[in-house]
């Protein structure tokens, strides 16, 4: 039978700079199986990691992949930023024989699923006005800071991934312009994956102690939302509070950019335990503070995703 596609099971991989999960997405039942996680810097290639995972499937293999990557944007050869990979699709799909391969930016896989996810998918930040037609947009914190768009052009969905980790951040509390002034002597410039990351997260809290004249050991990006969801470290809480309303900054600037007013999407392995802090921060706030935009961001529905497998759900509805 010819491989089209609403017959062919499907490979999909959702390549990080620190984690890879691939599973097997099946479009006669809607469903993802064989889903597994891996760490990469266990292995040297993503090939390594694609061979284990067919060595361990117990279901006829596939003979259809679409790879979701952490990596600019790409011809044949693939090189990730954030870990040192490089591979050629063309040469991946003959080694491992598949008929049909597509390699496509991790964030554009997140736009891709965005019309897929369900409500119990998505935590609300701002409701907004909900558009059946505007362009939507979703931007994340990980290894990196990515983002990707999606516009419906009759009836088909086209992605569009982006680099708004390497957009410059604005500072607009007294607060930021210290720590600006502070990074800038180290950096020369400051960008918004600098900060807004999970390596950024880390760098901002030890920034904002340093300022402070506090000698304190470097925390994980999870601990440090911890401490500040329960309040028990004032300068965690601090380094969160700057974190949301930068990530609003930035978010804002990319949906102005990108003409993205039917809906803005957290994605990201940063956010989901922040949520809650999240919403009681200044993150809308600085997400519609854009001057004479202020009223049409304000009408822009502002989400957070929680699902786990939303990488692997836009490979999965990408078209080959």
């Amino acid at each position: 039978m010819p491989l089209t596609k609403s017959n062919a099971n499907r490979l999909v991989a959702d390549m990080g700079g620190t984690n890879t999960r691939l599973a097997l997405f099946d479009p006669l039942a809607n469903e993802l199986r064989s889903l597994s996680h891996y760490i990469n810097r266990d292995y040297a290639q993503p090939e390594d990691i694609i061979g284990a995972w067919l060595n361990a499937l117990r279901e006829p293999r596939p003979t259809a992949c679409c790879l979701a990557v952490a990596a600019p944007p790409f011809g044949d050869q693939v090189t990730m930023l954030n870990i040192d990979w490089s591979f050629s699709c063309r040469e991946m799909a003959e080694h491992f024989e598949f008929s049909a391969l597509r390699c496509i930016n991790d964030f554009e896989a997140n736009a891709h699923a965005l019309p897929h996810l369900a409500d119990h998918d998505l935590t609300t930040l701002h409701c907004g006005k909900r558009s059946a037609s505007g362009k939507l947009a979703t931007i994340g914190a990980g290894t990196g800071l990515g983002g990707a768009t999606l516009t419906l052009i009759g009836g088909a969905p086209i992605a569009g991934a982006s680099e708004p980790g390497y957009m410059g951040l604005t500072a607009a509390t007294d607060v930021e312009l210290e720590l600006f002034r502070y990074l800038l002597r180290q950096y020369g410039e400051i960008y918004a994956e600098l900060l807004l990351s999970g390596p950024g997260l880390q760098r901002l809290y030890q920034s904002l102690a340093d300022i402070q004249g506090k000698n304190l050991p470097l925390l994980a990006p999870e601990a440090i939302s911890a401490r500040a969801l329960t309040g028990q470290c004032e300068l965690c809480t601090l380094t969160l509070n700057t974190f949301c309303a930068l990530l609003g900054s930035i978010s804002g600037d990319y949906v102005l950019a990108n003409g993205a007013y039917g809906g803005l999407y957290l994605a990201g392995g940063v956010l989901p335990d922040m949520i809650p802090f999240l919403q009681n921060s200044t993150f809308v706030q600085r997400f519609q503070n854009k001057g004479k935009m202020r009223d049409h961001l304000a009408d822009v529905p502002l989400y957070s995703i929680t699902s786990a497998v939303t990488g692997l759900l836009g490979a999965a509805h990408a078209p080959l």
